[in-house]
């Protein structure tokens, strides 16, 4: 996997709900994109402290394990809505135990199959989660927060070439949607 795509403080993404994968993978084969991988096995682990100040900060912290490409990393996003750190590890498992010995606790496991190609500078990924349906991402990575506005911009002119509708851009992140998935409502939780 070409590192250089991934690396940068900031990060533009624009998630969409596939209503037909069919569709979207067929406009993105006609941009022939270089494929990095497919039907990959990702488990994110979130951590927070007991009292979720991390959560309260707007902040994540989260160790990815993926299948069956080896991959695991570490990553932190927030406060502000395009930051996201990402660093390789070599021991998930070890990066766990040293979270729990600092007192974060994990709160959210979340799986999900997911395929990344890249088109130009921008990677693209197709994701299916349990319960929550398919999704498509359209992201850029930088240490330039000037580059951003344009990258917007350069990502939403994609997402028009793949035919991705502006009515199905999903703002709440994987974790926000499995949480209030598996929230009760009000008129419920009596």
């Amino acid at each position: 996997m070409s590192a250089q795509h991934f690396q940068g403080r900031f990060e533009v993404e624009f998630k969409y709900r596939l209503g037909d994968v069919e569709a979207f993978t067929t406009a993105l084969a006609a941009l022939n994109p270089e494929v990095i991988l497919e039907r990959n096995q990702e488990q994110d682990t979130y951590f927070d402290t007991p009292d979720r100040s991390l959560n309260a900060a707007g902040k994540s912290l989260l160790i990815r394990a993926m299948q069956p490409s080896g991959i695991r990393l570490w990553i932190v996003k927030g406060p502000e809505p395009d930051r996201c750190e990402a660093v390789n590890i070599t021991d998930a498992d070890k990066a766990i135990s040293m979270l729990h010995t600092l007192g974060y606790q994990p709160i959210l496991t979340l799986r999900k199959v997911r395929s990344i190609y890249f088109v130009g500078p921008f990677h693209v990924t197709l994701d299916h989660l349990a319960g929550l349906g398919d999704f498509a991402e359209l992201a850029i990575m930088t240490d330039d927060e000037a580059l951003l506005p344009g990258y917007r911009q350069q990502l939403l002119a994609l997402a028009a070439q793949l035919g991705l509708d502006p009515a199905r851009l999903e703002t709440r992140s994987y974790r926000t949607l499995c949480e209030q998935a598996t929230t009760p409502s009000p008129e419920r939780r009596s």
